[in-house]
């Protein structure tokens, strides 16, 4: 049994409209202008992402950095190796249970965050220009997540 093919019109109708579409397209192009603007120090936007995650005050569990970014376990796992190489996060026993791990900035982890921070607000500012309501659009953003 075959299917009618679906007028053109829709195809055009889901092109223009759809929010998933619109916001994928929108967060590949921010994704590449920041990680061009982080290059230079040897990190993408999302490692730059979860580096700025792990800056507080205790060494926060996989489990609430994976909730936090909204990637499963095994994509954060593999997401924090490449760090851990170069020596910016170690990847500790929870004292409170330990089958659980925490993660843990390092002095050179802190360092880079700290040089990267500006690379980042410059990106910030050059991003919120662009849009006509930055509040609105990042409260709309933080509505769907």
């Amino acid at each position: 049994m075959s299917n009618p093919a679906l007028p053109f019109d829709v195809t055009l109708h889901v092109r223009d409209t759809c929010f998933c579409l619109h916001a994928q397209r929108a967060a590949r192009v921010l994704a590449r202008r920041y990680d061009a603007a982080l290059r230079p120090l040897g990190l993408n936007n999302g490692q730059f992402s979860l580096l700025m995650s792990l800056n507080r005050p205790a060494p926060p569990t996989i489990g609430a950095i994976a909730a936090l970014l909204a990637m499963d376990r095994t994509t954060l796992t593999a997401n924090l190796k490449p760090l851990q190489r170069r020596g910016l996060l170690a990847v500790q026993p929870d004292p409170a249970d330990r089958r659980g791990r925490r993660l843990l900035l390092t002095p050179e982890g802190r360092d880079l965050l700290a040089a990267a921070l500006p690379v980042w607000q410059q990106m910030q500012a050059e991003t919120a220009q662009g849009l006509a309501d930055a509040d609105g659009v990042r409260a709309a953003l933080r509505r769907l997540g």
